[in-house]
């Protein structure tokens, strides 16, 4: 006899909506599993409903913000009825890693499926999904040949035609902490002031809202995440269109001596505080296999970690590109000296 339920329980916690979705697939279900996740329910819970009909296992799983979520399970501690933590970019999951809300785990399948560049090197988090951090622009505007890396943008030819979001963003932070890595920091310092030199106006928005600046001529280009872009050419919302149609996109360091484009990830790892270490290894195995990948990438319009498998149809227009092979765990490490020296720099 099977019972399916999704209750949606809705609380407030430190002023931000956390909704928890309990979902039963089974009255003799072989265990439980509790996820918090920081993306959306309709983004993840899917998988999990896969996973809970496949295994017979009870999931009961909570969305909120990303920070909400982390300082929660700081919070809770040992405490913490969270087996899995599912979060976006590997600065946050650094973080989680060093407030020691997460275990390390390993497995001869996760370790196989995930590329090392893509999981933390003590195996406390892995990749689910890769997003680029690339250049947009408006080609009514500016050629594509105008365009070379990441580091050209500091170039005084750009002065007056970029528009960016805050450096209190992690996406930008991990940009840059990428940037130390591989330019050191005296060079991603002057590379900021540079970059600074150049806005169109001062640091505003979400990517979304940069995009759309671009396409209205507040400024001539940007660098926003793919999925956003992604998300926009998958809408029915006109002005979204308009700005999908308007805008072009172009893959940074792609020189046969250049590192790629800078790629981040959503990722999970298993909390320190999970009860249920079998079945949330399950769930980390099962989210990285052939056929969840190709369902989260594509509803997520991002691309696989697993190699082998393509990327979303709606992306393939995008065209095939060069990514940076920098391990991850190098985005968390260096984040702190790249807030520093985005505040060095003048990034507000």
């Amino acid at each position: 006899m099977k019972l399916n339920l999704t209750i949606p329980l809705k609380t407030l916690v430190n002023g931000a909506l956390i909704t928890a979705f309990v979902m039963t697939t089974n009255l003799y279900a072989s265990g439980n599993l509790n996820v918090y996740s920081a993306r959306k329910e309709a983004l993840i819970k899917p998988a999990l409903d896969a996973f809970a009909k496949k295994y017979r296992v009870n999931v009961n799983l909570i969305t909120a913000n990303a920070d909400v979520l982390l300082n929660r399970l700081i919070n809770e501690g040992d405490a913490s009825p969270a087996d899995i933590f599912i979060t976006v970019d590997a600065g946050r999951l650094f973080r989680a890693k060093e407030a020691g809300v997460l275990k390390p785990v390993e497995t001869d399948y996760l370790t196989k499926t995930v590329p090392a560049h893509l999981r933390d090197k003590d195996n406390y988090w892995y990749g689910l999904s890769q997003r680029a951090r690339v250049i947009f622009y408006n080609p009514k505007r500016i050629n594509k040949s105008d365009f070379s890396t990441y580091e050209d943008l500091a170039n005084p030819k750009w002065k007056g035609k970029i528009c960016t979001r805050s450096s209190s963003n992690i996406y930008n932070q991990s940009l840059v902490a990428s940037m130390i890595a591989t330019q050191g920091k005296e060079n991603t310092l002057n590379w900021i002031k540079g970059f600074v030199d150049n806005l169109a106006r001062p640091p505003f928005g979400g990517d979304t809202d940069l995009l759309h600046a671009v396409a209205a001529g507040v400024c001539d280009l940007t660098i926003a995440n793919t999925y956003y872009f992604g998300r926009m050419g998958q809408s029915n919302n006109k002005t979204d269109q308009k700005t999908y149609q308007s805008l072009a996109l172009f893959w940074p360091n792609q020189g046969v001596d250049e590192r790629g484009a800078h790629v981040n990830v959503s990722g999970i790892g298993m909390t320190n505080s999970a009860k249920n270490t079998r079945n949330a290894r399950r769930l980390m195995q099962f989210l990285t296999s052939e056929d969840s990948q190709k369902w989260y990438a594509d509803v997520n319009n991002e691309y696989p970690v697993k190699v082998g498998i393509p990327a979303p149809r709606n992306l393939q227009v995008f065209g095939t590109f060069k990514a940076d092979t920098l391990s991850l765990s190098a985005l968390g490490e260096n984040n702190r000296l790249a807030v520093e020296l985005m505040d060095q720099g003048g990034w507000k």
